[in-house]
């Protein structure tokens, strides 16, 4: 039987903590940013952590 493959995608964009949160960038956060609020700029440059109800999803799409 064959193995499933790690989506490579994802696997560049999340990160799982030790505690299996999944750790993401906001986006957003690459061009036009001339129309866009330097308070709404500086909250896009943080990381987030994902809801559970997606995390789940992404955690299969990258298997760890």
């Amino acid at each position: 039987m064959g193995k499933v493959k790690t989506h490579r995608s994802s696997a560049k964009r999340f990160s799982v903590t030790g505690t299996g949160k999944v750790k993401m960038f906001h986006n957003q956060h690459r061009h036009n940013t001339g129309k866009k609020t330097s308070k709404r700029k500086r909250r896009l440059r943080a990381g987030a952590y994902m809801s559970e109800s997606m995390a789940s999803n992404v955690r299969e799409m990258i298997q760890q």
